[in-house]
């Protein structure tokens, strides 16, 4: 029993000795990989720093003026050239509907009558009186030229005639409010009445509208109020068509909209297939002056800053920041009114990596402005 306790005390002791050497062993190990891995690290920093002084490869331009076409891009709405809602003057029965719902009528012609026979009666008795009073007035001159009645009776005999004449010119337009007729040529829309309905002033009967040519309204920025004639030509597309449309300026507001701080314009579109519809969306792109030796670059050369915008050049090899005031923007380039010159080699890409006095080696980029 004794000796099996002495072969249990061996066999522990040996196998602490096996774990204490692996111990050591692992921590010898482990020292040397610390060491190893440190020697790297100091060489690897020793590498960034030797190439510390290698130049950042970008892309760049040479600023070389040009001539730009400033175009100003806004919205606007499509109107009729003329546009009615048509009402009767006066109340009444419909006795007859003269026109087709979505056809065109020519100016003056009859859409709609109005029950006029009361008014018809009263015209013919006023034209029986007025001729009653006609033959009164001649008796009376003639009378008046034999002496027979005093020149005072013939006045009143005449100024009765010319209030017969009166009332029966107040009665004709009397009837020809009964007679609806188009005030001007142009398609008519969907009718709201049908024979036999009672008018009222108040009751609309349909719309009329002229749309070939058709007027495009829409404001422009108060900054652009001078660079916009009468005449000038506009360009725009609709959202339910990409068909590019035409158009010239015809009228312009005479002054600034003190709320919105725009001003509104009104130009004049050819439209004789009707395609271009009143209260449509309109696109509008309107060409304004030409900028002769304008900088563009592109606008990724741009980089926002807290107190305007700065792009970076190379000189001498280096990137140097320049401070710029910008203009008229486009889809792919800005237009730079201040601090670029011609001949300066502006650095398109990398402007995330660049800092001020950085080296760095240009490819120079063929821009098509």
């Amino acid at each position: 029993m004794k000796k099996r306790y002495i072969i249990y005390a061996v066999l522990a002791l040996g196998l602490a000795y096996l774990v204490y050497y692996r111990i050591n062993a692992n921590k010898k190990l482990e020292g040397g990989g610390a060491a190893a891995a440190t020697g790297q690290g100091k060489g690897a920093a020793g590498g960034k720093g030797g190439g510390a002084g290698a130049p950042l490869v970008v892309d760049g331009i040479i600023v070389k003026p040009t001539s730009f076409n400033t175009d100003l891009e806004v919205t606007g709405a499509i109107d009729a050239n003329e546009s009615v809602v048509l009402k009767s003057e006066v109340s009444g029965l419909v006795t007859g509907i003269y026109f087709t719902e979505g056809t065109n009528v020519t100016k003056g012609a009859v859409l709609v009558k109005v029950n006029d026979s009361d008014i018809q009666a009263q015209l013919q008795e006023a034209l029986t009186r007025q001729k009653l009073s006609g033959t009164n007035e001649n008796r009376a001159k003639q009378l008046l030229e034999k002496g027979a009645i005093s020149q005072e009776e013939y006045d009143t005999s005449l100024a009765d005639l010319k209030s017969l004449q009166a009332q029966s010119q107040l009665i004709r337009a009397q009837l020809a409010r009964t007679t609806i007729r188009a005030p001007f040529s142009g398609r008519i829309g969907l009718r709201n009445i049908s024979a036999g309905t009672y008018l009222t002033p108040a009751t609309v009967i349909a719309n009329l509208v002229s749309t070939n040519p058709v007027k495009v309204t829409f404001s422009v920025p108060e900054k652009y109020a001078g660079q916009i004639n009468l005449g000038s030509s506009i360009t725009f597309t609709t959202d339910g068509s990409s068909k590019q449309n035409t158009g010239k300026v015809y009228a312009i507001e005479p002054g600034i909209n003190a709320a919105t701080r725009t001003l509104q314009i009104r130009a004049l579109a050819p439209n004789a297939d009707n395609a271009l519809l009143p209260g449509s969306f309109a696109k509008i792109k309107l060409a304004l002056n030409t900028l002769q030796n304008a900088i563009l670059i592109p606008n990724q050369a741009i980089i926002p800053v807290l107190k305007g915008k700065i792009v970076y050049i190379q000189k001498n090899g280096k990137a140097q920041e320049v401070k710029v005031e910008a203009g008229t923007r486009t889809d792919e380039n800005i237009v730079i009114t201040s601090g670029l010159k011609a001949g300066d080699t502006v650095l398109t890409t990398g402007s995330m990596a660049l800092k001020k006095d950085a080296p760095v080696k240009v490819n120079l980029v063929k821009e098509s402005l």
